[in-house]
This record gives structure tokens, C-alpha cells and sequence, in this order.
């Protein structure tokens, strides 16, 4: 066993954080990020915004996620607490796409549209306007302090702040009405709650997308660990083409500059020239010539870094490109890589596809079917069962009206399934019951009522019964709910 005191002298385990400030690049795959956040970040601000139409009785608000009421709106689609299925049907939709993304195009996802990336990336330009590129972010960083570095700091710091309560905000404005929650926000009459989740919030995407930034992405996020699992050697993934690659030149050299060089016996001159372009871009900071690594999102910045140079030196570009395992291997041996349209028509993504599909069609065909009148009985268990002065047996049940619909409508409630049944509600009596009552629901609510069902004494213990409810309007509807009528049990027997 060592000296206890040469504990003292040992390494780390972990390495300290070494901050990285990733250098601008143009290119391709820089404006389809540029395109995804402009896009992502409208959709995510505006929605709340957008208004829709739903009559007098129902919130004008496209999107909202109305707690107090126990609703989902999106635009004309209403999605009440029964039919929360809905919902798990699109987590289950989000999640079956992830993993058909992930095996078409490997970690497009995490490179392109998960809010931390997207978030982060507006940070990272956010701190190259006030305090300059790369290089003049180092300098920064070893300046000492004076009212120029202070200046920036706090600029760079306020902005965050600012974009990460906008964040926070629109969040909470998918939960109330958002002209009237922004102007109860200003003269603070909001809920607690909405400046709680405001603050929760604000905190969470400063911090997360200002001052983390890759280390969520390496070692908080566990997607990464999902994804390495699910991919395969047909995913995409940036690759480093180390067989065009290799062996590495140093400097800037021109192809015809090199002409001399790979003249001279068993000499091979590869691509890259070592530049370190591609790390310097790099958000994560990671060097994809090492291959495949967790920190690596595919978000193909490296690529744009090093075709950039690749044309300055007069070579083919692409030396970082996407690629899959399988085509790396055939392009490495002098063969033909597979096309697109092959590399996604295969088992695995089609079964993934088909299921996403059959899930979306299923639900879309429900919601185009489904009826906006509902209805839902509980049978009375105190007492189970009333004998009347008329040797008839009384049941007594709950039943609730939902009028699904934005605006009021007037329903027919009856009992089939019982021969010789009548019914009434709490405020009639057995001489004024019928085989029917009519009911009024008002828009977008629950109507409950109590109904008291008799029957002869005669007939079996338990029977089922079915009550259904009709709306009188033109455009109709029904629906149904199945209980049972509880007699005494010697009425069973003939005693």
C-alpha cells in the first residue's frame, strides 16, 4: 500500500472545465441552423399570441392550456380530461419520431432543434456581438479588469438575463389568456405562481444556455446515451474521412504546391492540414478527427469550417461530411457509398415510420369521429336500492352531461335495456315520471344531476341498464353509459 502522503500528489480525477468560445463560420449547415432558430424560436414566442375564433362561450386563444377549466385547446382541436389518451398519443408520436430521426439521420435533433442547442446558440452570438470573435474573446478573457471589460460584461449578462425572461414568460402565457396575464404581469396583479415560474425559468436558461452550455449536452442530458444505442452502422453521423485525410500536411499548401512532394517515392499526402479549423467552430469543443464522441451533436459546423478551407487550398471539399459507418467503409476500400434514398429505405426506419404514421392516422381518425356529447353514470350505493309504495324497486344514480360543443344544447336522457322503467330527476316524484327527461347543458360544460330509475319488483338481482343521452339540436349526437339495477334478492327466487 503507497504512502498516505502521496495522495496529496495525485492527479485529478476530473478535469477543470476549460471555457470554449466557438469561432463564426458561414456555410451551409450554419444557415440551416440560422433557419431552424429563426423558425423555432418564432413558433415558440408568437403562438401564444395567435388568436382563433371559438364563439362566446370558449377562450380565443390558439394554444392554451387551460388548468382552472381542465382543457386543451389547440386552434379547433378541444381536448378535455377523458380524452387525455390524445395527448399521450402525441408524446408517444414525439418520441417514436425521435428514434426514426436518430436512425435516418443520426443526432439532427440534438444538433438542430432541441431548445438547449438552439438556446445556447443565440447566447454564443449574443456574446460574439459585444465581446468579438474567437480570438478576441481570449484576449478578453486575459485582459484585466477596467470599465471597457466591465462594460461588456454587464452587457452581455443583461442580455441573457433579458432573453431568458422572455423565455420564461412565453412559457407561462400557454396557460392564461396572454393579453390579459401581460397586463396583470405590469401592474402586479398576476398570480404568484406566473412570477414563481417566470423567475424558475429565467434562472434555468440563463444558466443552462449562458453559463454551462456543452456540459449540459455532455454529461446532464442522457438523450446522447439513448441515441448512441439506437444508432447503427447505417445512422448518419459527421465523420472525419481519415483514409482522404491522412496523413496530415502542415501549413497551408496548395495542391500544386504539393505536386513535387508526392512525386518522391512511397509518399501520400492527405487533406487536412492540421489547421484546427474544425475544432475551433466546434460548440461542444471536441475534435471530430478523433471520431465519434458523445460531445459531438452533428450540427455540421466542422463542416462548413473545412470546406472553407479545403476551396482555399484548391481541394474537394467534403473532407468532414455526413456519412454512416457502412459508407465510410466502402469509400475507404475505392467503392460506390449508397445513395440517400437507400440509406432511409431500410427495415428498421420504415417499421419506425410505419408506426409514427399509423399512430398519427389512428388519432386523426378519432378526433374526426368522435362525438361532442358525453356521458358518465355512477350508481347510488346508499341505499342500493328503495322499495316504493307501489311494490316498485328505485335505483338512484349520478349522471354527468358533457356538452362538448361552444354553445348551450338541450339533451334527452333515457334508460333502455329495463322493461317497464321510468325516470326523474331530483326535483320531480314518482307520479310525474316518464321514460325520458330533457336537460340543458350550458357551452363547454358538465352538467351533473341526480336521476331515480323504478322498475317492477320482478326480474333478476342485477340487471344491466344502459342510460343514453341525445342532443335535440341538428346536428345531433349521442353517446351511451352501461350500469346495472340492483333488486332485492328475494325477488330473484319468487319468495
Amino acid at each position: 500500500m503507497s504512502d498516505p502522503s502521496d495522495l496529496i500528489h495525485q492527479e485529478p480525477f476530473f478535469e477543470a472545465r476549460r471555457k470554449i468560445f466557438p469561432k463564426a463560420v458561414h456555410g451551409s449547415y450554419r444557415r440551416l441552423k440560422w433557419a431552424i432558430m429563426a423558425i423555432t424560436l418564432t413558433i415558440y414566442y408568437v403562438t401564444p399570441w395567435i388568436r382563433w375564433e371559438r364563439g362566446p362561450y370558449a377562450p380565443h386563444q390558439a394554444a392554451l392550456i387551460d388548468i382552472a377549466h381542465r382543457r386543451f385547446y389547440l386552434f379547433s382541436i378541444e381536448i378535455w380530461p377523458h380524452e387525455f389518451y390524445y395527448v399521450a398519443g402525441m408524446l408517444i408520436m414525439a418520441g417514436i419520431g425521435l428514434f426514426l430521426v436518430t436512425s435516418a439521420v443520426g443526432r439532427a435533433w440534438c444538433g438542430y432543434a432541441c431548445p438547449q442547442t438552439v438556446w445556447t446558440d443565440l447566447f454564443v452570438h449574443v456574446e460574439r456581438l459585444i465581446d468579438g470573435d474567437r480570438n478576441a474573446q481570449f484576449r478578453l478573457v486575459n485582459a484585466p479588469w477596467g470599465p471597457s471589460k466591465i462594460g461588456r460584461r454587464v452587457a452581455k449578462h443583461a442580455i441573457w438575463l433579458l432573453i431568458a425572461a422572455a423565455t420564461g414568460g412565453a412559457w407561462i402565457f400557454y396557460f392564461a389568456d396572454a393579453p390579459t396575464l401581460v397586463r396583470q404581469l405590469a401592474d402586479g396583479s398576476a398570480p404568484f405562481v406566473a412570477y414563481a415560474t417566470i423567475g424558475v425559468l429565467t434562472f434555468t436558461t440563463y444558466t443552462l444556455g449562458g453559463l454551462m452550455r456543452e456540459q449540459v449536452c455532455i454529461y446532464m442530458c442522457p438523450w446522447p446515451r439513448i441515441q448512441a444505442a439506437m444508432m447503427d452502422e447505417q445512422s448518419l453521423a459527421v465523420t472525419y474521412k481519415y483514409w482522404r485525410g491522412e496523413p496530415r500536411t502542415r501549413g497551408l499548401k496548395r495542391t500544386h504546391d504539393l505536386v513535387e512532394l508526392a512525386t518522391e517515392p512511397q509518399a501520400r499526402i492527405g487533406d487536412c492540414i492540421d489547421c484546427n479549423a474544425c475544432v475551433a467552430v466546434c460548440p461542444t469543443g471536441i475534435d471530430i478527427r478523433e471520431g465519434s464522441q458523445i460531445g459531438c451533436i452533428t450540427c455540421g459546423l466542422c463542416i462548413d469550417a473545412c470546406d472553407d478551407i479545403m476551396v482555399k487550398l484548391d481541394r474537394p471539399t467534403r473532407l468532414i461530411g455526413y456519412t454512416t459507418e457502412a459508407d465510410a467503409h466502402i469509400a475507404n476500400t475505392g467503392g460506390t457509398p449508397h445513395t440517400a434514398i437507400k440509406r432511409l429505405l431500410r427495415p428498421r426506419t420504415l417499421i419506425y415510420f410505419c408506426v409514427w404514421g399509423g399512430i398519427g392516422l389512428g388519432m386523426l381518425f378519432a378526433l374526426g369521429n368522435r362525438t361532442r356529447i358525453d356521458l358518465s353514470v355512477a350508481h347510488g350505493r346508499n341505499p342500493q336500492w328503495v322499495r316504493l309504495s307501489d311494490g316498485a324497486v328505485r335505483n338512484s344514480y349520478v349522471v354527468k352531461v358533457r356538452n362538448m360543443e361552444e354553445r348551450p344544447r338541450d339533451v334527452e336522457i333515457a334508460v333502455t335495456g329495463l322493461p317497464g322503467a321510468v325516470l326523474w330527476d331530483e326535483n320531480g316524484d314518482r307520479q310525474h315520471a316518464k321514460q325520458s327527461i330533457n336537460l340543458h347543458v350550458d357551452a363547454d360544460q358538465v352538467r351533473p344531476i341526480q336521476l331515480f330509475v323504478a322498475a317492477p319488483a320482478a326480474g333478476p338481482e342485477h340487471t344491466d341498464v344502459t342510460f343514453s343521452v341525445r342532443a335535440l339540436d341538428a346536428e345531433g349526437g349521442r353517446a351511451t353509459d352501461v350500469t346495472r339495477f340492483d333488486r332485492p334478492e328475494t325477488e330473484e327466487h319468487g319468495e
